[in-house]
């Protein structure tokens, strides 16, 4: 039951920002901030059970340490179709020239340690050791995709995100050599045609997603895709390693 919100939350609630109501569970996403885009709610927890079902409802968790889980849900919503990924000219010669080794899933402790590392510019960061233990969970249970980029043997790049269904929600990348990040994304997509996947989440626009082939939606329609994908079934593979050529 939503009770009026009087004193301090409790561990598992969630306080509406637009109704000031306390909740065990989401408010509808059309109840989000313009202003921060996308704010929606405070609190809660990242049990695994809670994570999946933002997901499939458009709501990501996005904070800094120190800060209570804040939710959000933006609009618009930056998406990329895996059949629609473009590849440029020179990030095609890279490809062939085989620069880095690629793996799936080999080393995502390592992975999100790197995107949780300090950038330049950048003070801080929202990969706090909470949310690392909560998709470490969500990892040992299936839910994640990690694609890894080695040169000479050494971590040099990539990426992790969340998946259900036929939906990839991408969460992070990062990049020590120039191109790496771009080189996973590539195989990243490669590996979600293979398996129909049909949607990958980028959550927020970038110059570096749009020049993949990444674009804005409106947020209803992200979640009627969201309503259509994330429902069709999934057994995925990802431990294989592949080429890089």
């Amino acid at each position: 039951m939503n009770n009026q919100v009087t004193g301090k939350l409790q561990a598992n609630e969630i306080y509406w920002i637009a109704d000031k109501i306390c909740a065990n569970d989401f408010p509808d996403v059309n109840r989000a901030l313009k202003e921060p885009d996308g704010l929606l709610a405070i609190g809660g927890d990242l049990d695994s059970s809670r994570l999946l079902d933002a997901y499939q409802r458009g709501i990501f968790p996005w904070y800094n340490q120190g800060q209570p889980i804040l939710w959000w849900s933006p609009d618009p919503r930056c998406i990329l179709e895996p059949l629609q990924i473009h590849i440029s000219r020179s990030l095609k010669k890279i490809l062939r020239q085989g620069v880095f080794e690629v793996t799936c899933n080999q080393a995502f402790d390592q992975v999100i340690r790197q995107c949780a590392a300090p950038r330049k510019g950048m003070a801080g960061t929202w990969i706090t050791e909470d949310i690392i233990i909560a998709y470490t969970r969500l990892f040992e249970i299936g839910h994640i995709l990690s694609v890894e980029c080695w040169y000479k043997q050494q971590l040099v790049g990539g990426l992790y995100g969340v998946v259900i269904g036929k939906v990839y929600f991408g969460e992070s990348m990062f990049s020590l050599m120039p191109n790496a990040s771009k080189v996973a994304m590539v195989h990243l997509t490669e590996q979600l045609k293979t398996h129909e996947f049909r949607l990958i989440d980028c959550q927020l626009y970038s110059t570096h997603l749009q020049s993949l082939g990444a674009k804005n939606i409106s947020r209803s329609e992200f979640i009627s895709l969201l309503g259509q994908y994330c429902k069709l079934p999934g057994t995925y593979n990802w431990l294989e390693q592949i080429s890089c050529s």
